[in-house]
């Protein structure tokens, strides 16, 4: 599909967040990466509804 997004793995952002000092389970993480795609999204919709 075209417009679908490639998802970040739940390892990869674990080990991005454990390179800052920022410990996560599996499922904490998941949670944080649902939450920051819903929040891409809204910011993508807005972005695209405002008048050129």
């Amino acid at each position: 599909m075209e417009n679908e997004v490639k998802r970040i793995p739940p390892e990869k952002a674990i080990a991005l967040l454990k390179e800052d000092g920022i410990e996560v389970t599996v499922e904490q993480v998941k949670v944080i990466l649902d939450f920051m795609y819903e929040i891409a999204d809204i910011v993508v919709d807005q972005y695209l509804a405002k008048p050129a």
